[in-house]
């Protein structure tokens, strides 16, 4: 779907959602104040309102935000898991791991465990969910973000012994292995699955396509029962909207709210590791030029994005990681607001021949975080402002994906694609290896000599390897500048006061319904 061509300025774009929040009330007042029902309890179902329905609950896409926050540790569970507040890898499936060569690690499987349905978890599953995921041709999301190109040899030596090898050392395969969600050998290996079966705590019950997913607990899991029966799964896409929902009561936790929904004393601040930045392609006029990328980086006035569209919760980014993950780089400064060095710049690109009227798509995922919309609005004025011939399509997440992840959508000329990248592992390499290597899941270029430093931090550790990826994004900034980085992001949750639940850097992909439990 391509927006309007009608451009708001940027006053009035920035004014904008409080009135459109208010329409939307208004709009959805009756259904919204008439559908409050009793709070969660032990042994209920607790609600939950989305953003955005889940393309698929597959579990090898389990790294698609949408698809996460409801499968992963809720449907299926990963051999080890990242602990989100501390960095710490700790056992899951797997019970310990260690490195038996250069290239080979180990892994202890938890004995005793059933899969949903009813067959055993052990290596031979797990040899087959990394088969299928990273050495099949499914294209799972999971291979081109954690994997890349490399195949991994696993060979299931015992029912609880499983050995992982891959091509060359890699110092970090188990943090990469905790995003694998493990499923069993029924699965089918020619397509994907819409809903899996995994050893999680919750099974699927019913997918009302449009309406509502439902999980039901499962009596069969391994572990500690969860605190409720059912997670229920609905999705509205205006942020104040789900507000509007858990502060009448009508649900129990809402995601991706904005500074301005109101939900007062129920809003709870997190880190959630997410940049929004525009990638670009630098293979299609005007965009090819580093000149014409540098003004789109001179173009967008971050601070203002920041301070109005997010009351300032959220800070300006130089980068696409940011503080605590490895290799960020804190000497790195964000791009200044300068519209007049941006227009010289396009002016200067023009003068040497480069096409500075064809078209830019900027590319935009309809719901994707809040204020989504108005973000774009501003961009595209903005960027218009210096020079840039820009038309903003609005997209759905099935047609948004085209554009994100290979193999891109073809024919269309120049793309500015907003993303949200969040890099829930820690590490800069989940980062740089799909956005900035040339054959990277979601990088449209590359240079030789880049993809040879980012190989090089890939395989170091310890400091070096931190000081090695400081050293990519700066050169990114420097050489290449195929990102305009605009922020990065807090991350805001409703909660009923019925719910105990502390919210982490990865509630907003991996909403661990086990963790959540009732107020006394």
């Amino acid at each position: 779907m391509t927006s309007s061509s009608r451009v708001l300025s940027p006053a009035a774009v920035l004014k904008w959602p409080a009135l459109a929040a208010g329409a939307l009330l208004l709009l959805s007042g009756c259904s919204v104040a008439n559908s409050a029902s009793a709070p969660a309890t032990a042994g209920g179902s607790l609600r939950v309102v989305l953003a955005q329905e889940p393309p698929t609950l597959e579990a090898c896409e389990s790294n698609l935000t949408s698809t996460g926050v409801v499968v992963r540790s809720n449907v299926t569970e990963p051999l080890i898991e990242r602990n989100p507040t501390t960095g710490a890898l700790e056992p899951l499936l797997a019970t310990e791991w260690k490195a038996t060569s250069d290239t080979e690690w180990t892994f202890k499987l938890r004995e005793g465990v059933k899969f949903q349905d009813g067959t055993p978890f052990n290596a031979e599953a797990a040899a087959f969910t990394i088969d299928r995921a990273v050495n099949s041709k499914l294209g799972c999301n999971v291979e081109g973000y954690v994997f890349g190109d490399a195949d991994l040899k696993v060979k299931a030596v015992d029912a609880t012994t499983l050995t992982v090898t891959s091509p060359k050392p890699d110092p970090i395969l188990p943090l990469r292995l905790s995003f694998l969600e493990i499923v069993p050998t029924t699965t089918s290996t020619t397509a994907k699955v819409r809903e899996p079966v995994g050893t999680g705590p919750y099974k699927i019950e019913k997918w009302d396509a449009g309406q509502k997913i439902t999980l039901s607990s499962w009596d069969g899991y391994w572990g500690k029962k969860p605190a409720y029966a059912k997670a229920e799964y609905q999705w509205r896409s205006e942020s104040s909207v789900r507000a509007a929902m858990v502060t009448s009561g009508e649900t129990d936790v809402a995601l991706g709210l904005s500074p301005d929904d109101n939900v007062g004393d129920l809003a709870v601040d997190y880190p959630n590791n997410e940049t929004v930045a525009l990638r670009l392609e630098a293979t299609k006029a005007p965009l090819t030029d580093i000149r014409v990328r540098q003004a789109v980086n001179y173009a967008i006035d971050k601070g203002g994005i920041v301070n109005s569209l997010y009351q300032g919760k959220h800070k300006v980014a130089a980068q696409l990681v940011p503080e605590g993950i490895v290799g960020h780089n804190s000497t790195l400064e964000a791009w200044p607001f300068d519209l007049d060095k941006a227009k010289s710049l396009v002016a200067a690109a023009k003068a040497d021949g480069v096409d500075t009227s064809a078209q830019i798509s900027l590319v935009v995922r309809n719901a994707q975080f809040p204020k989504v919309t108005e973000l774009a609005q501003v961009l595209q004025e903005q960027l218009s402002q210096a020079g840039l011939n820009v038309k903003l399509k609005m997209l759905e997440t099935s047609q948004q994906l085209t554009y994100q992840v290979r193999p891109f959508a073809e024919d269309e000329g120049a793309v500015a694609l907003l993303i949200q990248h969040g890099n829930q592992a820690g590490d800069a390499a989940f980062t740089v290896d799909q956005y900035m290597l040339s054959t990277g899941a979601q990088s449209y270029f590359g240079t030789p000599e880049f993809d040879a430093k980012i190989k090089a931090a890939d395989a170091a550790s310890g400091e070096a390897r931190k000081k090695s990826f400081e050293e990519v994004f700066a050169y990114q900034n420097d050489k290449l500048v195929q990102f305009a980085h605009i922020s990065h992001q807090t991350g805001i949750l409703g909660k009923s006061k019925s719910v105990n639940y502390t919210p982490n850097s990865s509630s907003g992909d991996e909403l661990r319904v086990s963790e959540m439990t009732p107020a006394s």
